[in-house]
């Protein structure tokens, strides 16, 4: 393994979504601190399109949760922009995570696991892993959620605050939670549910007999 690699462990599909992300709300905070809330919130919208547009260029793919997430903030931000009120973007991150969370729940429910279907075709697990893994993230997304409105209902964006000296709204002690505390605690949660899935994958020998069994099932079956 590369230095490079080792300092920097993400690929080109994971940098590219990272920076779809968390790239937007970074440009909020410094667009809104400068020129003001309509501003940044328009920023909002421009490095949301911009980061679909990357990911459509560079991956040759809109993955379905960017897609989602993608769209979600590009309906909120625009009601932000018709009420000129930013509480509807913050909100829109609560309802995204409790509603993804709702929905890793109902798969597992329901045996439709959505990280499995989504990622099989690269990550061969166990139905047990995949399980794991997908409950592990309903269980972040919850905690996302309740944390989210805390943070927006605790500091209210119209309000003035001080931070570390600074006088700040309460919309920017948000963005700043979102990408000081979220991101890299989500990352960190992440990779540490990650580990334990290594003894759940399937032996790449398996994976081909499986792929070599069912391209055989289905030429039998041609008439």
């Amino acid at each position: 393994m590369s230095f490079l690699r080792r300092i920097y462990p993400f690929n080109l599909e994971q940098t590219i979504n990272l920076l779809s992300e968390f790239g937007p709300l970074i440009t909020l905070f410094v667009v809104n601190a400068i020129f003001g809330v309509t501003a940044g919130v328009w920023s909002l919208i421009g490095t949301t399109l911009l980061a679909l547009v990357a990911m459509r260029v560079f991956l040759n793919k809109l993955p379905i949760l960017a897609l989602i997430a993608g769209g979600f903030t590009l309906i909120f931000s625009s009601v932000s922009l018709l009420t000129h009120d930013p509480v509807w973007v913050q909100i829109k991150v609560t309802l995204f995570n409790a509603a993804f969370a709702a929905f890793l729940g109902f798969g597992l429910v329901t045996r439709k696991n959505f990280f499995k279907y989504a990622f099989e075709s690269t990550f061969h697990y166990t139905q047990e892993g995949w399980n794991r893994f997908t409950l592990g993230m309903m269980i972040l997304f919850l905690v996302l959620a309740v944390a989210n409105e805390g943070i927006r209902l605790a500091f209210w964006h119209a309000n003035s605050y001080e931070l570390f000296g600074h006088q700040t709204t309460g919309l920017q002690i948000w963005i700043l939670f979102k990408v000081a505390v979220v991101m890299p605690g989500s990352g960190l949660y992440a990779f540490l549910l990650t580990r334990p899935m290594r003894k759940y994958a399937i032996p790449p020998e398996d994976v081909a007999a499986a792929k070599t069994t069912e391209t055989a099932v289905e030429v039998s079956m041609i008439p």
